[in-house]
């Protein structure tokens, strides 16, 4: 059977960030964020319904953008699969996130905390001043298991609905949740729409990389009992499911006190009966990173045929009925 364009495309563009990685200047989704920035800069009021306007805006005309140019490539197939390989290496970051969570891992082996505090908030947004090493290895786990549904198995999973304008559409919307998302004064009004926009999307990603995540467990039904049990007890509709999947795969108790966005907050403990992160326990979780990536790629390849097949098969039933 040949190879048809969104399963060769989103083979290659994985592969493809597999081997070459983010690229150090000049990201697609960078040039995203400059843009979204001068847009909000114009756009800004302690406003919800100015902040749903900046969301409109930045996610419509991306989609609008992307549609246009899988119109454009449609029937080529070269074109295509170049067009689906190229949206997808420039949408998934698996590659950069398990570079910089080995990265801070190396330190913690080292024995260097002050490095592994510095390249702490290149993975997430946490405040490292006061974190142990403990602390740190627990954030970055954390980081590793959200990261794996937001910078990969969403994108895959919006690819497989959607093609292209889904792949380029899930990256802008949690982009957005990146940049104006979070409760600072300035964005907690503005930046509501986009927060819940990144809640809706985000949700079936969410929920397969905690299934994918399970199902790559040493422990399958241990892990299932944790993810079960506790994926609620979390503030993020989407992070919870997500983080006690990985808790449970990995033996591990996340959650608990962190600094964030200079506040603190007092999350509930997944896995409470677990034992607490080590540092080996960072390359434990990117390994389940990769396996649940590879896993989500051929449900992501799996679903969109399956899909062509059902549409294919109305259309021929729809003819058959009309001759």
């Amino acid at each position: 059977m040949p190879c048809r364009g969104f399963a060769c495309g989103a083979a290659l563009g994985f592969l493809g960030d597999l081997v070459v990685g983010d690229p150090r200047r000049g990201h697609p989704v960078a040039a995203f964020g400059r843009a979204a920035h001068a847009l909000e800069q114009r756009l800004w009021r302690d406003d919800r319904g100015r902040g749903a306007l900046y969301a409109a805006v930045c996610t419509g005309t991306t989609v609008a953008g992307a549609a246009l140019l899988a119109r454009a490539v449609r029937g080529r197939r070269g074109a295509d699969v170049a067009l689906t390989a190229a949206v997808t290496w420039a949408v998934i970051g698996g590659t950069s996130l398990a570079r910089e969570a080995r990265a801070i891992g190396g330190a913690l082996a080292a024995g260097d905390l002050e490095v592994a505090r510095e390249r702490l908030p290149h993975l997430c947004g946490r405040d490292p001043s006061s974190l142990d090493a403990q602390q740190i290895a627990r954030a970055v786990v954390e980081s590793v298991a959200e990261n794996t549904s937001d910078a990969v198995v969403g994108a895959l999973v919006w690819g497989a609905l959607a093609g292209v304008p889904g792949l380029l559409g899930f990256r802008a919307v949690n982009t957005l949740d990146a940049m104006v998302g979070h409760k600072s004064p300035r964005h907690r009004r503005f930046g509501w729409a986009s927060a819940r926009l990144d809640d809706v999307v985000g949700w079936p990603g969410a929920r397969l990389t905690a299934a994918l995540a399970v199902l790559a467990a040493p422990d399958p039904r241990g892990a299932a009992r944790v993810a079960r049990r506790d994926a609620h007890r979390h503030p993020s509709p989407n992070a919870g499911p997500v983080e006690a999947a990985f808790a449970g795969a990995l033996g591990v108790r996340l959650g608990g006190t962190l600094a964030y966005g200079g506040r603190v907050e007092h999350r509930p403990v997944l896995g409470a009966e677990l034992r607490a992160v080590r540092t080996g326990d960072i390359e434990r979780a990117v390994r389940l990173s990769r396996r649940v990536s590879l896993l989500a790629l051929g449900c992501a390849i799996g679903g969109r045929a399956v899909g062509s097949l059902l549409k294919a098969g109305t259309t021929r039933t729809g003819k058959a009925r009309n001759r």
